[in-house]
């Protein structure tokens, strides 16, 4: 790959909304996807590896729940922090972003909120710091959408339980310490338990054979007949609306996130239009690519407005779970459509590993389709304004 020139667009002086520590966490973050992400992200997609060494980078840089108080190990900072955080880190690649997603906020975010304090002290400190890293269990092979009809159940057995089923498409499981799983109990009651590598039963084969997120490791979770200590089960969590609220959390990372990848795929387009000649001057000095730029700044430029403003209102509590639904769903959309732009105005460039535009696109075609697809977000935002459930 070539030297990363990113030039992060801002056509609207959205910096100026962004306060001092703001500033430094993105360039902080920015600096070191620069020096230690861009150089090796290439290589890490084309032989579908996971690149481990950067766990102990992002645990410094506190990427792994920075919303976290500090008493846990967390960074104590703001939800714009956060989102700039994964801004940056996606910019890199979706796949290192999804990493620290994950750890934070289906890791850290439902042990810290729906956790005893026993069980925040012995894990929140280590996840923090990437000493240990953690995944998320939700989706199961049958129920992805539609998530409350997991059949993956646990049965008291005393002074534990007996966890059976499994999950599948769940980021970080194959080299995960912990998984947050979320199964039904005797009463069909959906509740989070704390499941941990190297108990007897429990296994993570990886999945294999992706053409996207190839630098992330996806895999599955399977349970048999696994005895899960009763203190492992989140006593704050029962019912749908615990995962649902995690969910929520990594929607918002994931808002800022794809803005990141769509940001890096302009620039990338802007930067070889001007320097690419045809026809005795530079491609961008034609209508149609210049169509194709103003449509991407526009949509980026909408979008971090829109991120920034949902940033304050989860800062003042009052964010709603739709709101964030729609900032998913618009981030997402618009990316995958300027990652595709970007690709043409690079013609057969686009699809080398020079650039990252076409890794980008790869990825991106996950993150629309991952926690909660674009039809999906679609019927919330419906369900929102009309009142009207078209989920049955």
């Amino acid at each position: 790959m070539l030297k990363d020139l990113f030039q992060s667009p801002d056509y609207f002086q959205v910096d100026e909304l962004l306060t001092e520590e703001h500033l430094m966490v993105r360039d902080t973050v920015r600096q070191w996807v620069k020096k230690e992400v861009s150089p090796i992200i290439e290589d890490a997609c084309q032989q579908a590896k996971f690149p481990s060494h950067i766990i102990g980078g992002l645990g410094q840089l506190g990427c792994f729940g920075p919303t976290i108080p500090q008493e846990y190990g967390g960074g104590g900072m703001d939800h714009i922090a956060y989102g700039l955080m994964m801004q940056e880190l996606e910019r890199g690649d979706s796949g290192i972003r999804s990493t620290a997603s994950v750890q934070g906020s289906l890791v850290m975010y439902p042990i810290f909120t729906f956790g005893s304090e026993e069980q925040k002290r012995k894990y929140l400190p280590k996840l923090a710091s990437g000493q240990w890293m953690g995944c998320f269990g939700l989706t199961e092979p049958d129920f992805g959408s539609n998530p409350s009809g997991m059949i993956t159940h646990f049965r008291d057995a005393g002074d534990h339980v007996v966890l059976n089923g499994a999950k599948m498409w769940i980021s970080n499981a194959p080299f995960a310490q912990i998984a947050v799983v979320w199964a039904k109990d005797d009463d069909g009651i959906i509740r989070g338990i704390i499941v941990e590598r190297g108990m007897p039963g429990f296994t993570t084969p990886e999945t294999k054979g992706k053409w996207s997120l190839r630098a992330s490791a996806t895999g599955e979770l399977v349970f048999d007949n696994v005895k899960v200590p009763k203190e492992n089960i989140l006593p704050g969590a029962k019912g749908l609306k615990g995962p649902l609220s995690c969910l929520s959390s990594a929607r918002y990372g994931i808002a800022w996130g794809v803005i990141g990848a769509a940001m890096d795929c302009y620039d990338t387009a802007l930067r070889y239009a001007k320097e690419r000649i045809q026809f005795d001057r530079p491609i961008a000095g034609f209508q149609l690519t210049q169509k194709k730029l103003a449509e991407m700044i526009t949509e980026i430029t909408k979008a971090q407005l829109m991120n920034w403003r949902l940033g304050v209102l989860k800062n003042e509590g009052k964010a709603t779970p739709a709101q964030i639904s729609m900032a998913k769903r618009n981030s997402c959309d618009i990316a995958t459509r300027i990652a595709r732009d970007a690709r043409q105005i690079l013609g057969g460039m686009g699809i080398t590993g020079e650039y990252p535009i076409m890794r980008h696109m790869m990825n991106l075609e996950s993150v629309i389709t991952y926690e909660g697809t674009h039809e999906i977000h679609l019927l919330i935002t419906g369900q929102d304004i009309t009142g009207l459930d078209a989920f049955h």
